[in-house]
Parts: C-alpha cells; structure tokens; sequence
C-alpha cells in the first residue's frame, strides 16, 4: 500500500509520532497496565476479575497484520473493562517457536561454517539462548507501537523456567494416566524437520502424473494395471488390491503379482477401500508409506517394508536406487520400468500433496516411533463445550471445532530437534523407564541417579497448550516464591500472584484468527479440560483474516501486504487501531484500504479541530484563567441549555449502544457508533449549533470529554491528549484517562427525549432551507425570509434561534398552509417555502430544460434498446440489468426536474 501522504501533517499541534511514545511510555512507567493499574476504580476490595490472554507470537516473528488485528481487539476489551472497574490481567508473551528458531540458529552457523553437532546439543542450546536475548523478541517493540497495554511485567516465554515447570507437570500427569503413550504409528514426516502433526500439514494443489504399471501376474501372461502418483514407492508394495465386487478382477483374488525389476512376490486381496473408479480400479498397497494403505495393511495382516530414512534416501529394499533420494529417483525409476516394458501408460494428474508448514518440503507417511497423547484426553472437552459452558463467536465456529474435534487422532507430540522442552522421560541402565517432573530422578527398581533422558523435544503446541493456565502459576505451586533472592529461577516464580489461577482462571475471553482454532485454541482447550478440570475460557471470539481492498488474500508475490509498522508510521496507532476495529463484522473478512486509513484519519483531525474550537471559545468567554481549569466532568455538571440537553440525550444513548456493543463483542458496532456520534452528531451539529448557543459551549466541553472516554479503548493516544488539554492539565502531571471510570449506562427521561425530539425538528428545518437555497442556485448566501410549516410542535424562539443563524434566514414565519407562488421543500417534520418574488429564474430554467432535453433523448433510447427482442435474446445478464437500472435513474432525474419546473412556473 503506498499512502497518497503522511496527512498527519494536518493535525497542527497533534502529532501521533511525539505524543503517541511520549504517552505510552509514561503509562507504562506507572504501572497502569498492570492487574493492579486501576486499583484506584475498584469500587470493593475483590472487585470483579477479566483476564485475555496474548496469543504468545513466535520469537522469530514480526508484527504483521493479522497480529495488529488481534492485539488491537483485546487492548480494545481490556481497555474497557479496566476503565469499568474490574480486576484486569492481559497476560503477554512469546513463543519459543521450537522448528523457527532452530532454523534460525543453524543458518547463523551455517554461514559460519559450523555444524550445530560440531557444537553438541547442550553449546547449540546455549547459542539459541544467546540469540533470543539479543535478537528475539523484536515484536515486543514493535507491540508498543500498537498501543497496547498487556501486565508487561508478566511477560512470559514458553521456555521460562516456570513454564517448563508446568510442562513437565502435564506431561507426567497424562503419562501416569495412560494418555502418554510411545509407540510405532504411521505419521506425517518430514525429511528436513521430523516428526510433523495432522494439522502442521499444508496441502497445495499439484499439476504431476498418474502412472500406470504393468503388475504380472504369477505363472500367466496376464498383468494388472495399477495406477499410482507416487511410482517410487512401489518397492515397498506387500500387496496388489481390487474391490471385491469388481467383477473385472474377481477372478484374479487370491493369486499374486511379480513386483516389477525386483522379482518379489505379493498376493493380490480384496478390499472395499479400493475406489473402481480411480485408474483402473486396481491399486498398490504400501503400508510403511501410506496412510490408508497402513490401515490395509493392518487389516490383512500384510508385510510393513520401510524403503527410505529420515533423510528420504531410498534404502536396500530399492535394489540398485539405493542411496538415492526418493523423489530424485523418480525418473530414474521411471525410465527403468519403461526400458522394461513395465510402464502402460502416463497421464497428466493433479492432485493434493502435503508439504511442511515450515519448510514446504513434500511430506511422507513414514513409521516411527514417536510419543503421543491419546485422543481420549480430549473427549470431556468435546463433552463441556457442547453443553454451553463455553461460547464461541461467532457461534457457527462449534460446529467446525466439533467437525474436527470427533475426528481427531492421537496427537504425535515427539519432535526431533534440540531447542524446545525435553521429553521428560529417563531411561535407566537396568531398564526402568521413568517419567519425572525432576532432572536425573531415582531410579524406582535399582534406587539409583537416572542421567539418560529421552532425545527428543516436545511439540511446540504442546507447551502453547497450557498458554490459558501455565501462565497463573500452574505447576509450580510448590515452589518457594521468595522476592529477597538473588536465584534467577525463584525470582522467575514471583511473577505469578498467590490468588492467580482463583482470581483467573477461566479466562474471561480469548481473541485469536479462526486460522488457529485447532493448532492452539482446541488444544488449550483439551488440555484445560484434562489437567485441571475446567474450561479454558468462558467465551472464545475468532475473527476473520485481513485481506485487501479486494477481498483478496494478502501476500508479498501480490505487492498487496499490508505493513502496520508503515500503516502507524505514517497514520498513527489510532486509525490503525479504529479502521480494523471498524472493518471487523463477526464472522467477515476484514477488507482494509487506503480509503478507510484515510477516512479514518480525518476523523481524527475532526476531533482534533473539535477540541480547538471547544478551547477557543472557553478562553474567549473566561480568560486564559478558565482554559486553565479546563471543563467540568459530564457526570458532575448539571446541563441547562436546549443544545447541551440535546448533546447529552446523544452523548446518553451513544453511551448505552457503544455499551451494549463492547458487551457483546461487537467490536465494529461500537466503532460505527462512535463515528456517527462524534462526526455526524457531536462534530457536524453540535459545533455548528454551538455557533448560535454560546452559552452551551462550557456544557459541550464536558460531554466531549465524556465521548472521549467512549472512544478511548478504541483510539487511547489522541483521546488522552486531547482529555488533558479539555482537562487544561498534562500527563506528565496528572493521571491518565486510561485509568478514568467508563460512563455509566443511563436511560433518558421524558425531558431529555422532548429535547431529543425538538432538536430533530431543528435540524430537519435547516436541512431544508439549505435544500431549497441549493435548489435555486444560492449557495449558503442570506435570504430575508423563509416560511416554514410544521407538522409537530416547537417553540418559535427556540426554532428561530438556531434555524436563522445556521441556515442565514432574516426572518422565519411559522405558517398552517401552503405559501403560493413559492418553492417548496418537503421533509419528514415539515415543509419550507421560498417565494420566487424578485428572483431571476431564466438561468435555472434555461439549464432544467436542457437537462430534461437530454434526459428525454437518453430514456427513449434506453426503452428501445430494452423493448428489443434481439437485445433481450442477446445482451449478458448484468448488461440488460445496467441498463434497467439506467433508465430507472433517468426517469427518476427526469421526474424532480419536472417538479422543478412546475414549482417554478406556478
């Protein structure tokens, strides 16, 4: 995206790129952020608790948009319920992001000429450490540009010692229940990364072959044609399958096949997985190297024949393509078969092939031995949730979690790298395996040290899974929380509050993109469930992506990515901050733009331009003295005006919605809602009506302090400046509006409705008159007298007051019938006539009447086109509807300047 140009050149004395730091930094020095921030607006001694927390980002990463989405969403909540008095924890933090920073490290070494085994596991393990201090974590900085405010003191990192506390504390607790288990299943694989989950792989379209093999057949002429993607796998075949009720092959069941170039005998079975449709309805059956194919296998008790390790390098079983690697070989192999007479046929083929989510390396089904949790953890939670004692939102997403949910397999959680949290299972010299929450236990059998531990490290997810309790202290319960030491590991464990896991857990809320529901969300809940009994969360809010101004998805090959680092640069966190917020519908993609960048950084110069104007005329009325103090407080103040009751009647029912947004966690609702009131009420007609209202200018101030109190959570930088300099005070003196109590709901009585509804009254009267000045081609230029009629009551002083001064009318006569030989304009709560005496009209009629001229011509072509069989036989769909809406508009055109002229003429 390329700003047109950086228009916060336009705010004067505001400028997001000083106050915006300034602010922030300030805030964050006096502990507003943290649990304890607001104690001041605690209204008991155990007021009521929220907690959210911080989707941890990866280490490695960047702020980018989706990140900006999300943070801003919950600094938004967070934001609101701190100011609403509660007990607030936004928990921070950072993911170790176990395969990312491995890589990270090796390539850094790499470049160096070092092996990260020239370095052995536990050196290696340290230089990630000295990485991550020094250049991990960058996003954390880039977080404070958003303007986010989590317990920064709190901020937590997957591989802390006290998260591996916690760990270690689930994993033991799941293996003693049987929900651990070690053994060989057949998994995803990847050649460069190890062991992969179902959901850490990607699948991408791919435009490869179908080949189809001559199978023959044991003691006969015949062969079978087997179709297969994936030839190179062929040397691990145990069987050759057909559908029993294919009667092509009925009566080859039973006999076997000769395995091309290798000799190898293999029976040919029948099973019902085979689809008659697929090739030629006859199929290899790989069990080592196929996921169904492993369930045949099983079946049929067939033979399990490993043809390539963990690198992909084919193995013995492959003959003379030993030592190749297993995609490399494929045309080798090919050619071989074809030199043979073994290959029938190619086709061209595309299919659906999984790649690694890191690396993009193809991924193979591959047997190994791996550690996994039982799918049986998780059926509680599938259980709770459907009773309701969690809500996603937007509520259609419990039915993809259940979708997945009541399809999940044990999850492999083994992962072959050294940075991450070691499998804590040791194995003894006399054969005792133990799984210890210790280092180095004792041995239950021979009562001796254990010094062997397991070699592989823990998912990634796995950790991030406790992310909804790890952080309050869980496993870690019996550890001295001593502040007076100088132990890295103790002053670790102070971070966590003796109260936590009552005063937080369940979380309030978790916001996340729906893109994670089941790497992190379903996995936190399953293990929140398991471990501890409860639900996670109370509600789970997922959002949409952020696309572009098309819809389309955002990637740097598009030039469409969004930076919200330039976004802040050049418009500041708020309109970032409001403009996602504002986009954000439930269950919709966010389309961001340019145009709403700009849009909304215009509302910032209008509140802007709103507090000069409030200032100015508080000084011209009291003095610098009165600047000084500021204005009062809307809670405080009694309003006495007609515009001040009118404001505070909107200020009351902009409160009451923004409210009932917030509390439903429609985010761009309680956006819509301020814009209109402040830009389209307050900006547009309050200080405009103010212009003829001197009196009520003190009375605004006070309201407008009281929107930006609404407004804050949404936009904190330019609502704090403008709160102090409304307030005649600075931050660097006085506290923040963050830590100011949010209005209270309130309903209007019959006083403040009358008002409402004369001010409408008001407002429609101006409207008209300006309808009817731009009708005659007057501008805003003074008329000297306008009649209106009514058709509800108001008081002429009060009508005339604020109608004559905004819409520059000498005189207003309020009149019971129509004003002949007039123009009229009619509107919702009245009609308004200007006579025609003394006005040139000959100009004005001259333009209608050719206007029309040209109208008639273009309808009747219009009708002709559209009345004309071969147009109708011919023209696209949405080319015949254009032009029906065509010439609905003209015609419409057409009817007003009819009107036009027989008001004229009469």
């Amino acid at each position: 995206m390329n700003p047109t140009q950086n228009t916060t050149e336009a705010k004067k004395g505001y400028n997001p790129h000083i106050i915006e730091s300034r602010f922030y930094n300030i805030c964050k020095e006096r502990g507003y952020f943290e649990i304890e921030g607001n104690k001041s607006l605690w209204e008991q001694p155990n007021p009521p608790c929220f907690s959210i927390m911080m989707p941890p980002p990866n280490v490695t990463g960047v702020l980018h948009i989706g990140h900006a989405l999300t943070f801003s969403l919950q600094d938004i909540i967070t934001r609101y319920k701190r100011m609403n008095g509660f007990k607030t924890l936004y928990q921070p933090g950072l993911d170790h992001a176990g395969i990312a920073t491995q890589n990270v490290v090796e390539k850094q070494l790499l470049a160096q000429g070092i092996h990260k085994e020239d370095l052995g596991r536990e050196e290696f393990i340290k230089r990630v450490w000295e990485w991550k201090e020094q250049s991990g974590g960058a996003i954390i900085n880039q977080m404070y540009h958003l303007g986010i405010t989590p317990a920064w003191s709190r901020l937590r990192f997957t591989m802390d010692k006290g998260l591996q506390n916690a760990v270690k504390k689930a994993f033991v607790q799941w293996y003693n229940q049987g929900l651990i288990v070690q053994d060989n299943y057949m998994i995803n694989w990847c050649v460069k990364d190890g062991a992969l989950s179902d959901i850490e792989v990607e699948y991408e379209e791919n435009a490869g072959k179908l080949y189809y093999l001559r199978y023959p057949i044991k003691e006969s002429k015949e062969c079978l044609i087997v179709a297969t993607t994936r030839p190179e796998t062929f040397f691990g075949d145990s069987a050759v399958m057909v559908n029993p009720q294919d009667e092509r092959y009925a009566h080859f069941i039973g006999k076997s096949v000769i395995l091309p170039l290798l000799n190898r005998e293999i029976p040919i079975i029948a099973d019902t997985a085979v689809d008659m449709d697929f090739g030629s309805g006859c199929v290899k059956v790989t069990p080592a190297h196929d996921i169904n194919d492993y369930e045949v296998g099983k079946r049929h008790h067939l033979e399990f024949i490993t043809i390539f390790d963990e690198k992909g390098i084919l193995n013995a079983h492959a003959g003379a393509f030993a030592g190749k690697d297993r995609l490399a070989a494929r045309h080798d192999i090919i050619k071989a078969l074809q030199e043979q007479g073994f290959v029938e046929k190619i086709e061209d083929y595309t299919n659906q092939v999984g790649k690694c989510y890191r690396c993009g390396n193809v991924v193979e089904p591959y047997i190994s031995k791996q550690w996994f949790v039982k799918k049986e953890v998780a059926f509680n939670a599938i259980k709770r949730v459907n009773e309701k004692q969690l809500h996603f939102i937007p509520p259609q997403w419990l039915n993809n979690y259940n979708a997945w949910m009541r399809e999940l397999k044990d999850w492999c959680i083994s992962r072959q790298l050294w940075w991450g949290h070691r499998i804590p299972v040791w194995y003894c010299e006399c054969g005792e395996r133990v799984a210890s929450e210790s280092d180095y236990p004792t041995c239950p059998k021979c009562h001796l040290k254990i010094t062997k531990q397991d070699n592989d490290v823990l998912d990634t997810w796995f950790s991030s899974g406790l992310w909804a309790f790890s952080t309050l202290g869980w496993g870690n319960e019996s550890i001295e929380k001593s502040q007076n030491t100088s132990n890295v590991d103790s002053i670790n464990h102070t971070l966590y509050g003796a109260n936590d896991l009552i005063d937080f857990y369940p979380n309030t809320l978790l916001i996340t993109g729906f893109d994670i529901l089941f790497f992190w969300v379903a996995r936190m809940i399953l293990s929140g469930e398991s471990l501890l009994h409860k639900l996670p969360f109370k509600d789970v809010y997922l959002h949409a992506l952020v696309r572009d101004k098309d819809g389309q998805k955002m990637a740097k090959s598009k030039g469409n990515v969004i930076d919200p680092l330039n976004m802040i640069q050049t418009y500041g966190a708020d309109t970032l901050r409001f403009s996602l917020a504002y986009l954000c519908a439930q269950g919709r993609d966010v389309k961001l733009s340019a145009h709403t960048l700009e849009t909304i950084n215009n509302f910032t110069n209008k509140l802007y331009n709103a507090a000069q104007f409030l200032n100015m005329y508080l000084e011209q009325l009291g003095g610098k003295e009165a600047l000084e103090r500021g204005f009062g407080d809307v809670g405080h103040l009694e309003i006495t005006t007609p515009l001040g009751q009118y404001m505070l009647a909107r200020f009351y029912k902009a409160t009451n919605e923004v409210r009932e947004a917030l509390n439903a966690y429609r985010f761009n609702d309680g956006a819509s809602i301020l814009y209109r009131f402040l830009w389209g009420e307050f900006c547009d007609w309050g200080i405009e009506l103010a212009k003829a209202s001197k009196d009520s200018v003190y009375e605004l101030g006070a309201i407008f302090k009281g929107a930006m109190l609404l407004l804050h959570p949404y936009m904190p930088f330019i609502t704090d400046w403008l709160w102090h300099s409304l307030n005649g005070t600075k931050i660097e003196s006085a506290d923040s509006i963050m830590i100011a109590p949010y209005p209270k709901a309130r309903a209007l009585d019959s006083n403040l409705a009358q008002i409402e509804r004369d001010f409408n009254i008001i407002q429609d009267v101006i409207i008209s008159i300006r309808r009817l000045k731009a009708t005659l081609e007057l501008g805003n230029a003074p008329v000297e007298k306008v009649y209106v009629k009514l058709n509800a009551a108001l008081a002429k002083s009060l009508l005339e007051q604020f109608v004559c001064k905004l819409a520059k009318v000498a005189h207003l006569e309020l009149v019971s019938d129509k004003i002949a030989g007039s123009v009229v304009d009619v509107s919702e709560y009245c009609e308004c006539y200007m006579q025609l005496t003394g006005v040139d009209l000959s100009a004005i009629t001259a333009r209608l009447n050719n206007q029309k001229q040209k109208l008639e011509k273009d309808i009747t072509k219009l009708q002709s086109m559209l009345s004309n069989e071969q147009f109708i036989k011919n023209a696209p769909p949405h080319v015949f509807e254009q032009n029906k809406q065509a010439l609905s508009a003209a015609q419409e055109k057409y009817d007003k300047i009819n009107a036009q002229l027989s008001a004229f003429s009469g």
